[in-house]
């Protein structure tokens, strides 16, 4: 598909889970996923298990995409306690990988970071009792800080947030009540209250709810790989998400500006 002059296209997804049986398999749909779009963003559960086995899986399934690639890790690509391997090998191959930094695409800004559990609301666990618990918030906390840093950063127009962890219950509508918690943390929503965004993205519910919305009312969308499988057979597996170039607004605002 060709550029187009009007918009900035993004196909997204998350939670592809490659493992080493994957080689060979995932190149027709990364290539049809870059083909739609301007740029492809990754929303963590890149790997099964971490390892360097399957982010080089990963990295040789992504070399027909031809377009920049920005990424956020997520749990599984935690699990052998090697997340900085898994980032080494994709960055080899071309991603970016945000933990906490921003990039731009097309002149649209995108904001990343892993994210973290804790619940929403009245809900979140706080900062009380045993140390093990203090931990456990405090990295809630330090993932809305590593987010809230990457969105300080932006000076473009146009803005994207890229998660793993959810920052609302909203799209998580259809998991079990009983592991919201540990699905995400309205921690997460706090900063993109400060620094609003066009759009927000994240994955990790594989039974969650395609959209939603922050208490701002930004978008946000859940591209959980298996969700858009099941929720939408009809179409390909990433969600195509489009934003008006910037020279477009300028025009449209100096049009206006001289019929009033």
């Amino acid at each position: 598909m060709a550029a187009s002059a009007s918009t900035v296209r993004f196909a997204v997804v998350g939670d592809i889970h490659v493992t080493k049986d994957h080689a060979g398999s995932l190149r027709a749909f990364f290539a049809q996923a870059s083909d739609a779009a301007d740029a492809l963003l990754l929303c963590g559960d890149l790997t099964d298990y971490g390892t360097a086995e399957e982010a080089q899986v990963l990295a040789d399934e992504l070399s027909v995409v031809k377009k920049p690639i920005v990424a956020v890790l997520g749990n599984h690509d935690h699990e052998s306690g090697t997340p900085e391997i898994v980032t080494e090998v994709l960055k080899h191959a071309g991603v970016r990988v945000l933990d906490g930094e921003a990039c731009e695409i097309e002149g649209v800004g995108i904001a990343g970071a892993k994210g973290f559990a804790g619940g929403f609301g009245r809900g979140s666990l706080g900062a009380w009792g045993e140390p093990i618990i203090k931990l456990f918030v405090k990295e809630a906390q330090q993932e809305a800080m590593k987010l809230e840093a990457a969105l300080a950063k932006l000076r473009t127009p146009r803005k994207i947030a890229l998660l793993h962890y959810s920052p609302i219950a909203g799209t998580l509508a259809g998991e079990p009540l009983e592991i919201f918690p540990f699905l995400g943390s309205s921690r997460l929503e706090e900063p993109l209250l400060r620094y609003p965004v066009d759009a927000i993205f994240h994955g990790h519910a594989h039974r969650g709810a395609l959209e939603g919305r922050t208490i701002g009312g930004v978008p946000v969308y859940n591209v959980a790989r298996p969700l858009l499988q099941r929720s939408r057979p009809d179409q390909p597996p990433f969600r195509l998400f489009e934003l008006p170039r910037e020279q477009e607004e300028e025009a449209a605002a100096a049009i206006a500006a001289t019929t009033t």
